[in-house]
């Protein structure tokens, strides 16, 4: 898939009082299908087979604009 069709999201994660943010990349047709952009990170089977997310730890997904 070409990076056109690639949206990339940074990933905000809290753990144990402390932050860490990790940057991934999704299919652009995806986030369309969704309301909020988490979402896409606890319902997507799609994305969730390509890479794991512990949406438990998960506190906020933002579209990172290039």
């Amino acid at each position: 898939m070409s990076k056109k069709n690639q949206v990339r999201v940074r990933l905000l994660f809290v753990d144990e009082g402390g932050y860490h943010q990790e940057e991934v990349s999704i299919p652009a047709k995806v986030v369309e299908g969704y309301d909020r952009l988490i979402d896409v990170f606890m319902e997507d089977e799609g994305v969730q087979k390509s890479l794991f997310v512990d949406v438990s730890r998960l506190c906020s997904a933002v579209v990172v604009e290039e």
